[in-house]
């Protein structure tokens, strides 16, 4: 299976390009977001998306799909501050810290020197009371992004790992619909960076490591987290079918559908954590019957994929039936896949 990930491995000499430019804490902190992504000092080549002294690429075990995009995400801490561990949520990260994630394409994924398509980058920094979120899109020449409140719709396309020629009319979100997904109460929280989420393997170029061993050397956290019970790589078949299919569900759908999130009144709860049978969809009614339901009766009906709510979701681009409501405009055919197996390899009682 090809990386998601590639990162440029760091010449000698930009290493010391690298250790003399930092970001610009004071950006970071400003009550606006500012207008063009290179005024933050992240990146000492935007381009190649180079991060600068102190800003650490990270990967996800899972991550959310947005229309078969791929990612390149960063965390920067403020010298001198750590992030702390939450049970069973993402770390508690100081003030003046940034979430950076660039969305993009391979051009042509069964030949990768043809490069790719940076689309946006989305950034989630921490202010003084609160974290707030921006998208920023990337100009044609890809020399720069520039902040897009209201979002924009990007009509671009890719060659898939079977030689395919993919379109997809790709959608950066204005800044309400940030809330959408990464709303916890009242506040907007990250999503992705929970110590089980991120007890992985990473190449930084110099050498592997584990990436939570990483950042507690590099003295962004205040602790190494231990006896980690992480998230499965829903792609991966060595984990049970059952553990994939959870695991995919929590970071596509758990940020919503839990007590805390914006679908909390559904009762219906997808994240990672959730033990009760009738909270995971099993043989439970909508709260509200309708288009969205498409006339079924249970979110999941063990045994009948057919017959389950929840993929007949998944399978919509319908804006006013497809879950993830926001994101997508593709139906996950993978994803599609593996929750139709793993409904119809359940029992009657739904074990």
């Amino acid at each position: 299976m090809r990386s998601q990930f590639r990162y440029p491995l760091i010449t000698a000499a930009l290493i010391s390009i690298n250790s003399l430019l930092a970001v610009n804490d004071s950006a970071v902190l400003e009550d606006k977001f500012l207008d063009s992504l290179s005024e933050y000092e992240f990146f000492v080549d935007l381009k190649t998306q180079t991060p600068s002294e102190g800003v650490i690429p990270y990967d996800l075990i899972s991550s959310l799909f947005s229309d078969y995009s791929f990612k390149k995400r960063f965390i920067y801490v403020p010298k001198g501050k750590k992030a702390t561990l939450e049970k069973d949520w993402v770390f508690d990260f100081p003030v003046g810290s940034a979430l950076i994630k660039t969305f993009y394409y391979q051009n042509d994924q069964t030949n990768l020197q043809k490069g790719i398509n940076l689309l946006e980058t989305r950034l989630l920094l921490r202010k003084e009371n609160k974290w707030v979120a921006a998208s920023y899109v990337w100009n044609q020449d890809k020399s720069d992004a520039f902040l897009k409140i209201a979002g924009k719709a990007i009509k671009t396309s890719w060659i898939d790992e079977e030689g395919v020629k993919r379109h997809v009319r790709y959608k950066v979100p204005n800044t309400n619909q940030c809330k959408e997904c990464h709303q916890t109460g009242d506040e907007i929280s990250p999503i992705g960076p929970k110590a089980r989420n991120l007890n992985k393997d990473f190449n930084y170029g110099e050498k592997k490591q584990n990436q939570l061993a990483k950042w507690f050397e590099s003295g962004i956290i205040s602790e190494l987290p231990t006896n980690v019970v992480s998230n499965a790589n829903w792609k991966d078949k060595q984990f049970s079918l059952e553990e994939r299919a959870r695991s995919y569900l929590a970071i596509n759908c758990g940020h919503c559908h839990m007590p805390s999130g914006s679908a909390n009144s559904t009762g219906l709860y997808l994240d990672f954590m959730e033990t009760k049978q009738k909270s995971l969809g099993i043989f439970k009614k909508p709260v509200a019957s309708g288009r969205g339901s498409g006339g079924l009766k249970y979110s999941i009906v063990p045994g009948h994929a057919e017959e389950s709510i929840l993929l007949y979701r998944m399978l919509s681009i319908d804006p006013g039936v497809m879950m993830p409501e926001a994101g997508r405009s593709l139906v996950h055919k993978e994803a599609v896949l593996l929750i139709e197996e793993w409904i119809n390899s359940m029992r009657k009682d739904g074990r």
